[in-house]
């Protein structure tokens, strides 16, 4: 029977899927799992989407080349098979009193005799992490003692594995952490590729190879926001680039991009959107002409049609009211401009 303390840890463990930082929550989450099971060392691992390789993103007692080899090497080995396919966490415990029938017993596998026992560890259990219907990740606990997860255990670790797994998911919480309407478009994009977020639609803007060049700028750039307006398909969207946290087991540089069909504010057109976002650069009216191919008098046009429409009383106040909402529709020469620190 589970006592109070392992009750209180697991529902601790549930609790920290609210928390905002993730990275965080999972490391708290392996502290309470000490509180409710014996252990020595535990890893808690992702997979990212794009690799596909095992990264650890929390971990105590572990060593960083013990760390290492748990995420690469012991996917390879049968002993990750049986993990996958089995609905309890299989542990080295198991391994003495239930034949392994997918597979040879792990105590009488390379991994268990080169890496595990020479660690000091003389049991061991792990889980596989499963959000939405997606493999996600694994948890491992070590132990010196020998016969430490028995069944009671195994049942234990399991309650929590959902908690574990969508605190370890890259990519599921993208959305919540910056606070996105669940009907808007979203991905992730690092510089080895993008990564669709379950129940969204992907990102039209990403179509665009001139959007990638300002992504490219962003991503550069050190900043936490980018606001701008894009065209995708014939329609008008309110795009937003944000810098994704670091503790979320994605690469450095990771970029959540969200997107949201608009009309044009203030029924700007096009051309006058392109003036502002230049005007908003502090460029006069004849280095816009230079730069748009048109003439200083029509650029002069432009700027009296965009002050009438948003009812700004002069450029100044027009360039501020474009930059606070982001009324922008910079190229990738003026996004630096625009970024938010």
């Amino acid at each position: 029977m589970l006592s109070h303390r392992q009750i209180a840890a697991a529902t601790r463990i549930g609790m920290l899927t609210r928390e905002s930082d993730s990275g965080a929550a999972c490391e708290q989450a392996l502290r309470e799992l000490a509180h409710a099971l014996p252990l020595d060392a535990a890893t808690l691992l992702t997979i990212d989407p794009l690799a596909r390789t095992h990264v650890q993103v929390a971990g105590i007692g572990y060593t960083a080349e013990n760390s290492r080899r748990l995420a690469a090497e012991f996917v390879t080995t049968p002993w990750y098979r049986n993990v996958v396919v089995r609905e309890l966490p299989p542990s080295i415990s198991e391994d003495t009193e239930d034949p392994v029938e997918l597979g040879p017993r792990f105590r009488q596998g390379w991994f268990y005799a080169e890496r595990v026992r020479p660690a000091g560890f003389r049991d061991g259990i792990t889980g596989a992490l499963r959000h939405r219907d997606r493999l996600v990740g694994l948890v491992h606990l070590s132990t010196e003692n020998a016969g430490a997860y028995g069944l009671e255990a195994r049942r234990l670790l399991a309650s929590v594995l959902p908690a574990l797994a969508a605190l370890a998911d890259p990519v599921a919480r993208a959305g919540e952490a910056h606070h996105l309407p669940e009907s808007d478009s979203a991905n992730l994009v690092t510089p080895d590729g993008v990564i669709d977020l379950p129940g969204r639609d992907r990102v039209r803007a990403l179509e665009d190879p001139r959007f990638h060049d300002l992504l490219r700028v962003f991503a550069g750039s050190g900043g936490r926001r980018l606001r701008l307006l894009w065209p995708a398909d014939g329609t008008w969207c309110r795009v937003t680039l944000h810098r994704h946290r670091p503790d979320t087991g994605l690469v450095a540089g990771t970029v959540l991009v969200h997107e949201a069909p608009t009309a044009m504010p203030y029924g700007l057109s096009a051309r006058e959107l392109e003036v502002l976002t230049r005007a908003a650069t502090g460029q006069t009216n004849q280095a816009i002409a230079q730069a748009l191919f048109l003439s200083p008098r029509t650029v002069h046009s432009h700027i009296e049609h965009l002050l009438r429409k948003t009812g700004a009383a002069s450029r100044a106040e027009a360039t501020a009211l474009a930059v606070r909402d982001g009324l922008l529709r910079p190229g990738p020469e003026q996004a630096a401009f625009f970024v938010e620190r």
